[in-house]
């Protein structure tokens, strides 16, 4: 869709605000693409190799006391997954997902940026104000358009101000919470919504005006174990019977798994795995958000990042999973299917992912947005944080009050589901 005239105008902007030096200059731009992949992904992954999923960190750096320094390497900040959203129409100014990517120039060179969009909906985001949207326009208010700091469609937590190493952290972070901030009333947006952000970032945005919210998902964590019986023999008996029974009874139709990434992801199990994420997505929310040229770009791009677990039955493919691989985590995102198997879902979408991450080494599992069931299969809730910084100020005063009742009550609710966890309490029960 082209870009009307006074937007283009105000996407080129330079949004000029007060600083501590003049050096720092920010920049809204309408796409990814206006931002080289060398200098966005040495601010999103500063010290990774893409695709490398080494496991160490970025090295010290000056200025980091708010604890901002980049642990680990995060797939879908990367210009490759940013990119493919965009040049796929999956998020686009059609879809509702205009892009305002903020860019932190020192002294011209690109020091920091931040994924952001313009919206004029809050599909696809997973941290819901829906209830606020309808309260402001009962009361008069225009909600829409938003401005959305986040991964398109992407539940997961990580890094959302993202800056380059060798500059200072918390200079150019600072820079950028700030340039949010003026971004929002240079766009005539209601709220600057940063969700699935760093605890860190969550803190720092907190000084800026931004409010604190608070949600819950289920991670698995990985104890170093050598093998899934390993992990077995930390549950109790009836949970650890439960799970081999679903496991056994998953398979039963002949059904075989198989684990597929880098080169072995081939254009035909890309068209598979399409038709059980249309299926899926048809049914939970109407209209998929991806396109089909989606997964062929991150194919392209990022496939050692990438991984199916695929479901094969009677020669041919009925079930899968896509997951992408980080440095220390494996992280659960879409599945479907067009055959219907008992546990099979829970085999292909949390038990492989487990058995993948012991292979690979890597620390934990985030198997996606809700889910208590995934609690008895090993999974303890996690807290996660969004900030919001919203313009108008009553409706920030009636925000503030219920997100104080809000995080008291995820607080509550994480330690009572983490009572459930399915492992063992005492030393006397034997595996």
């Amino acid at each position: 869709m082209p870009v009307p005239a006074p937007l283009k105008s105000l996407l080129q902007c330079t949004i000029l605000h007060a600083m501590a030096s003049s050096d720092i200059t920010l920049e809204a731009v309408p796409s990814i693409g206006e931002v080289s992949p060398e200098d966005w992904d040495a601010c999103a992954n500063p010290g990774k190799a893409c695709n490398g999923h080494d496991a160490g960190t970025s090295s010290a750096l000056p200025g980091d006391s708010l604890g901002l320094l980049k642990p680990a390497y995060n797939p879908f900040v990367s210009h490759a997954f940013l990119s493919a959203v965009e040049k796929s129409g999956s998020a686009t100014i059609r879809t509702g997902w205009g892009p305002r990517h903020l860019v932190a120039k020192l002294d011209g060179r690109v020091a920091g940026v931040v994924p952001c969009y313009l919206k004029s909906h809050s599909q696809g985001e997973y941290v819901f104000d829906r209830g606020w949207a309808d309260a402001y326009e009962r009361a008069g208010g225009r909600y829409y358009p938003k401005l959305q700091v986040s991964v398109p469609f992407t539940p997961a937590t990580g890094p959302r101000l993202l800056v380059r190493d060798g500059v200072d952290r918390e200079r150019i972070s600072e820079a950028l919470a700030s340039g949010l901030v003026a971004l929002c009333g240079v766009s005539k947006a209601s709220a600057v919504h940063v969700t699935f952000a760093r605890e860190a970032e969550w803190k720092l945005l907190a000084k800026h005006g931004f409010l604190q919210r608070t949600d819950q998902q289920f991670h698995w964590h990985n104890d170093g174990f050598a093998s899934f019986d390993d992990f077995l023999a930390t549950l109790n008996s009836r949970h650890r019977k439960s799970i081999k029974r679903e496991r056994r009874d998953a398979l039963a139709a002949g059904i075989t798994i198989h684990w597929l990434t880098g080169k072995d992801i081939t254009e035909d199990a890309w068209d598979a795995f399409f038709m059980f994420y249309m299926e899926t997505g048809s049914r939970k929310w109407g209209r998929p958000y991806l396109t089909r040229e989606f997964f062929s770009l991150i194919g392209e791009t990022m496939s050692e990042d990438v991984l199916l677990v695929m479901a094969r039955r009677n020669g041919r493919w009925i079930a899968g999973a896509i997951n992408f691989i980080g440095s220390d985590t494996l992280f659960g995102r879409n599945w479907g299917a067009v055959e219907h198997h008992p546990f099979l879902h829970f085999e292909v979408c949390y038990y492989q992912a487990i058995d993948f991450a012991i292979k690979r080494g890597l620390k934990h599992v985030e198997a996606g947005a809700q889910g208590e069931h995934k609690i008895a299969r090993g999974y303890l809730p996690q807290t996660t944080h969004s900030a919001h910084f919203i313009a108008d100020p009553g409706l920030r005063r009636a925000i503030d009050d219920y997100l104080k009742r809000e995080r008291a009550y995820v607080a509550e609710t994480g330690r009572e589901l983490a009572e459930l966890g399915p492992f063992r309490k005492g030393i006397d029960e034997v595996p």
